[in-house]
């Protein structure tokens, strides 16, 4: 008996150029999109690299509350939306559950009877394929899940779970660094409002003989009478050692 662990490298190699494909995409997708679009370009993905899936989405969830942060179109999205509404679903669940489900045919699934009825009869989905994102990578009250309609039975076979898994994973990562950035960004500017803030409280306490708090409360009242960031403020007390409180 031959027991080879691949009989077929042909296949093989061409679903691992695909997998490769899919994320040099992803990449560079993210890389040339603006801020904020990371979920956008992996509901795109999906569709465009997991076979079966005619439409995706991203299901956040934070504080209890679910909420679709991309879809590829409005069917997708009020697919999620009665997830929502009944409590219960495949994405839903992925996400509570740190599971994987592949539906093949909800009009006849135990596991959401309700929800299958009504996104079959509504929307004509049929199966659904569901990944958790391990996205609490980036924030720990933020959690997220990759949804995948079909309006086939069975849209999803073995190797669309797998590339999607991967997908999943990678994109979870994707999340993570564009998150991080983010924060990264947030607090190199938050360090830099607070030495021009540190500059203009020595410049006032040298010229005005004024305390450290009182040198402070000066540029927070002129910050609030001139109807201008505390920032601005102190950059323009640093550069010109002159305190403005908005007075004619």
């Amino acid at each position: 008996m031959n027991n080879r662990p691949f009989s077929d490298p042909e296949g093989r190699d061409a679903s691992l150029r695909a997998v490769v494909e899919m994320f040099t995409e992803l990449g560079e997708r993210l890389r040339s999109s603006g801020h904020g679009s990371t979920f956008d370009a992996i509901a795109h993905i999906a569709v465009e690299r997991v076979r079966g899936a005619e439409s995706a989405s991203i299901t956040t969830l934070r504080n209890g509350k679910f909420l679709t942060v991309a879809a590829t179109d409005e069917r997708a999205a009020r697919g999620d939306e009665i997830q929502y509404e009944l409590g219960s679903g495949p994405c839903v669940d992925a996400i509570l559950d740190r599971s994987l489900y592949r539906p093949e045919d909800l009009r006849h699934d135990d596991r959401w009877p309700e929800y299958g009825t009504r996104v079959h009869e509504e929307l004509g989905w049929t199966s659904m394929l569901s990944y958790r994102l391990g996205s609490d990578l980036t924030e720990d009250d933020v959690v997220a899940g990759l949804n995948m309609y079909s309006s086939k039975v069975r849209g999803f076979d073995s190797e669309a779970a797998d590339v999607g898994l991967l997908l999943a994973t990678h994109s979870a990562l994707a999340i993570a660094a564009d998150v991080h950035r983010g924060r990264v960004t947030s607090l190199e500017r938050a360090l830099e409002s607070s030495r021009e803030i540190g500059v203009a409280v020595g410049v006032l306490m040298t010229r005005h003989q004024l305390s450290r708090e009182q040198a402070f409360d000066a540029l927070r009242i002129a910050s609030q009478n001139t109807n201008r960031k505390l920032r601005d403020i102190a950059t323009e007390v640093g550069d010109t050692g002159i305190l403005s409180f908005g007075d004619d």
